[in-house]
């Protein structure tokens, strides 16, 4: 592990974690950061540099959402291998192709994992923090409740019964820095016994979550209204992992029918569990939001993951589970083990966030500023109507678009890469089945990271790369 040289400039006009992001992704990109190679903790490197560990966390998550870092659980963040950004020569590490605009490979990077990160709202957060800390409690730098601040429990709780229609009490909710480590938590207090069915395609990182801790898993197809029922029954799993209110990456919203079908099967038995991850159900651009699949369970059988790294920012790294009521006790036997994953400060300046009424604001405004980005692709990919469709819109911050004319997955990536655009193949997140779709290929694309002038360049050469002639 190599340390980093990062010097800062804390009274200049770019924010500090951009000063980090900027630094190591320059040092991957001119080789000085190799492929493999593991960074410091955010912790270590927090220290170091005399910043707050979210700053950290918030350079290192935007630098794994545009690819150049991958984050392995439990081990740390380690720099992925880029084919074609930098080639040897001479024994020594060049960029493949100079360019006086840019370093990277791609122009317009369209990941359906980011955030916008122009519209956090830094004024804010910088207030907020300075004064929980010139209130002077040193209480604050010791270990908390591991199940996470109670006034932040509590808070939480009433934003998802008003939000959401989640129906919990405070002892229900457990705080986390992340959902890989409330799956890792929810695994010690369900035990790795049970056979988890994801659904296929799915959301990849929790599979492979799911994979490392020793869960037995199975695939089942989404089909228009979610996840078939009739497959689930069939798989043998007694635990099911959905995503209801707006499945990733198909978009697919399930309607009551399929849900009141999914509760149904999972209370035909005590061993059985639905584990509801609403990862963005803030961003919806038409109609009401979707009610969380949790507000309809009589019988204690959906456990609610939820996160404000969609909503707020991936750094803030503080995550929810809601448990059925069955569950909580033996959670807090569990949690004896185990210490509080996320800063108690961070957990009082979200507290206070959502209190004072900013959350709902910055929610508001993110609605604003992603439907406007949500409506320019949506208008500008209308010219390939004849090409390929569009699923998956009005909600989250990702297109799905799909070919059903048959040009192969492969010529559809290479004709953007052509003009400098990175799409996302949605056979990148199929598992334990052939790549073929009987709907033809189809790729993601995400307009969160991207300027409104942006999305119109990006997705006019979109347009000449899939175009007709």
């Amino acid at each position: 592990m190599r340390e980093l040289a990062i010097s800062l400039d804390a009274e200049g006009s770019r924010p500090l974690y951009e000063q980090i992001y900027s630094y190591i992704k320059h040092e991957i990109q001119e080789g000085q950061l190799l492929p493999g190679e593991r960074l410091p903790s955010s912790r270590s490197l927090s220290s170091s540099l005399e910043v707050s560990r979210s700053t950290v966390d918030l350079a290192y998550e935007q630098l794994v959402s545009e690819g150049y870092l991958d984050a392995v659980p439990y081990k740390g963040y380690y720099v992925c291998r880029i084919e074609g950004l930098y080639s040897l020569d001479s024994g020594k590490v060049q960029e493949k192709e100079k360019r006086e605009e840019t370093d990277s490979p791609w122009d317009y990077d369209l990941t359906p994992n980011g955030i916008d990160l122009d519209s956090f709202p830094y004024d804010v957060w910088r207030k907020l923090t300075r004064n929980v800390l010139l209130d002077d409690k040193r209480e604050l730098f010791q270990l908390g409740d591991p199940r996470g601040e109670w006034e932040l429990r509590e808070t939480i709780s009433r934003y998802l019964h008003q939000a959401r229609g989640v129906s919990c009490r405070p002892e229900q909710v457990v705080l986390g820095a992340g959902n890989d480590y409330l799956l890792m938590l929810l695994s010690a207090v369900l035990g790795t016994g049970h056979r988890v069915a994801m659904e296929s395609p799915t959301y990849k990182h929790a599979y492979r979550i799911f994979e490392q801790l020793g869960f037995s898993l199975t695939t089942v197809p989404v089909d228009a209204q979610g996840m078939s029922v009739e497959q689930l029954e069939a798989s043998g799993a007694d635990t099911a992992y959905v995503m209801p209110s707006h499945q990733y990456p198909l978009g697919v919203v399930m309607p009551i029918k399929r849900r009141l079908e999914l509760l149904k099967w999972a209370s035909e038995r005590e061993d059985r569990y639905l584990i509801e991850d609403d990862y963005d159900s803030e961003f919806r651009y038409k109609g009401k939001p979707i009610p969380a699949l949790q507000g309809s369970d009589r019988n204690g059988r959906v456990i609610y993951l939820g996160t404000f790294s969609k909503s707020i920012a991936p750094g803030i790294r503080i995550s929810y589970l809601v448990l059925p009521e069955a569950l909580v006790k033996e959670c807090g036997k569990r949690l004896l083990r185990f210490s509080s994953t996320v800063s108690r400060i961070d957990q009082i300046v979200l507290n206070r966030f959502i209190q004072e009424g900013y959350f709902e604001r910055h929610l508001n405004r993110m609605r604003r500023i992603y439907g406007r980005k949500h409506d320019i692709l949506l208008g500008e990919l209308r010219r390939l109507s004849g090409v390929c469709r569009i699923r998956g819109e009005n909600a989250g911050v990702h297109l799905l678009a799909e070919f059903p004319g048959g040009m192969p997955e492969e010529k559809i990536i290479r004709r953007a890469e052509e003009q400098r655009v990175r799409v996302y193949p949605l056979s990148e997140y199929t598992i334990g089945e052939s790549r073929e779709r009987k709907s033809g290929a189809a790729v993601l694309l995400g307009y969160a990271t991207l300027s409104e002038q942006e999305l119109i360049e990006a997705a006019d050469r979109l347009v000449r790369a899939w175009g007709p002639g």
